[in-house]
């Protein structure tokens, strides 16, 4: 279970957190969605424990966390299937082993062929799926995901979101997600809530059919981007 406490902080004079909590029970899938600024990476490097909070408390495992931050941070000198391997290896998993278990996570997240590149040869789009895998691999109960597929294009952002509904299904993990995009909160969380101004100020119930077309699906995005607007 995660769950923050009345948590606050204060950057800069002003509340960018402000007596915050909320719950994320055991396998639970939570989104965080909000307006530029509203303090969801914030929170998450919180929870994360690379920053501490004015006031509140936190309670996670922080040895059970794996946190994928906007940037890839991928090492510029390693291959991008040796970043890959950083979370395995970390964890005293031989480097040919660890590569061994990394391939076929590159051949599901599209990157076949591009393993022994460097990060500078790759696209942002692909810098972005290494760096997924990478946090994958780290094989952690509680997932912090920040904007995990904003640097990809449509079309592949919608097939990872496909494939990461699918995984936590079969390998389920304590989810906090932060992303603009309310549909793609609805489509891999249970519950979505919003933020603005440091406090949650609304929450919906992901109890209709995980489908972009159906229409209770429909209603539900428009009645979470109303409660952002």
């Amino acid at each position: 279970m995660l769950r923050t406490n009345g948590v606050t902080r204060v950057l800069g004079g002003r509340r960018v957190l402000d007596d915050l909590s909320l719950t994320v029970p055991e396998h639970g899938r939570v989104g965080i969605v909000g307006r530029s600024g509203a303090g969801k990476s914030t929170l998450l490097s919180l929870i994360a424990g690379l920053d501490t909070p004015d006031e509140g408390s936190i309670s996670v495992g922080l040895a059970d966390c794996a946190l994928m931050p906007q940037r890839d941070c991928l090492l510029p000198w390693r291959t991008a299937l040796d970043n890959a391997c950083l979370a395995l290896e970390n964890r005293g998993v031989p480097r040919t082993e660890a590569r061994e278990r990394a391939h076929p996570l590159f051949v599901r997240l599209g990157l076949a062929g591009s393993e022994e590149l460097l990060p500078a040869k790759l696209s942002g789009g692909m810098r972005q799926r290494v760096a997924f895998a990478r946090t994958l691999l780290a094989d952690k109960r509680v997932l912090l995901l920040d904007e995990p597929f904003g640097a990809l294009d449509a079309i592949t952002r919608s097939e990872l979101q496909e494939w990461l509904a699918d995984a936590l299904t079969d390998e389920p993990r304590t989810v906090l997600l932060v992303t603009h995009d309310v549909e793609e909160a609805l489509l891999l969380c249970d519950r979505v809530l919003v933020l603005g101004n440091g406090r949650i100020t609304a929450e919906f119930d992901v109890d209709v059919p995980r489908v972009r077309t159906d229409l209770a699906f429909v209603e539900l995005r428009e009645r979470a981007l109303k409660a952002i607007a």
